[in-house]
């Protein structure tokens, strides 16, 4: 049976979540980067990744996982490393790669498009601090005595991915407007595979430095 929590508890839970969301974390900064480097198109496509990601996490929220992740060092370990390697290499690859500050090219759009999307993906599944932060912060909000736990947590879970969803997607036509005033700008023109590149590395170097919390929740 479905349980959901208390109508109190869910009031106080979007007010919370909202002020949690609308503050810029690596998430939004990736959606950003995204959205100026290639598009509106490109930053939606971002966003509904890092959806799909964060989903992930609140289904391992709901059926027990994050707390393995949470009470193993070794489990924290390794997708702490496995994601600040991915975000590495995002970074190198783009600091290798040519210098072209454009709209992404007709022929293969669906499938630049889809890279896009696996990638936001990964780069949520892969991000500790998002495991963490469902497995800390959601239970809060959970009415015990109603019972259902893993149902309430499911629903609180998906109640914030929604609200995250709406909040990214204006960062994605704000970054968008911006990224359509760079393409006019000669100087990051020249630059912005460096920018882009320092981003990804600076936001791996960050996911490596994480240290396994044990209370609190942390933003987005």
């Amino acid at each position: 049976m479905i349980v959901l929590p208390e109508p109190g508890n869910i009031m106080l839970f979007l007010t919370v979540a909202t002020l949690l969301i609308v503050m810029p974390g690596p998430a939004v900064l990736y959606i950003m980067t995204k959205s100026i480097e290639h598009g509106y198109k490109a930053g939606i496509v971002s966003v509904l990744g890092i959806g799909v990601g964060g989903l992930t996490h609140v289904l391992f929220a709901g059926i027990g996982i994050s707390a393995i992740l949470v009470a193993s060092a070794t489990a924290f370990a390794i997708v702490k490393y496995l994601g600040a390697i991915y975000l590495i290499y995002l970074g190198i690859k783009k600091l290798v790669g040519k210098n072209s500050f454009n709209k992404m090219p007709t022929p293969g759009t669906k499938r630049q498009l889809s890279k896009i999307f696996y990638e936001g993906v990964l780069v949520n599944v892969l991000n500790p601090k998002t495991a963490i932060f469902f497995f800390a912060f959601l239970p809060q909000f959970v009415s015990l005595e109603k019972g259902g736990v893993t149902s309430q947590i499911i629903f609180l879970g998906l109640l914030f991915m929604v609200t995250a969803v709406l909040s990214d997607t204006l960062y994605v036509l704000v970054s968008g407007r911006l990224g359509a005033w760079m393409k006019n700008n000669d100087g990051y023109q020249r630059m912005q595979k460096y920018v882009i590149g320092a981003i990804y590395i600076t936001l791996g170097l960050l996911t490596l430095s994480m240290s396994q919390p044990s209370n609190g929740p942390d933003k987005k």
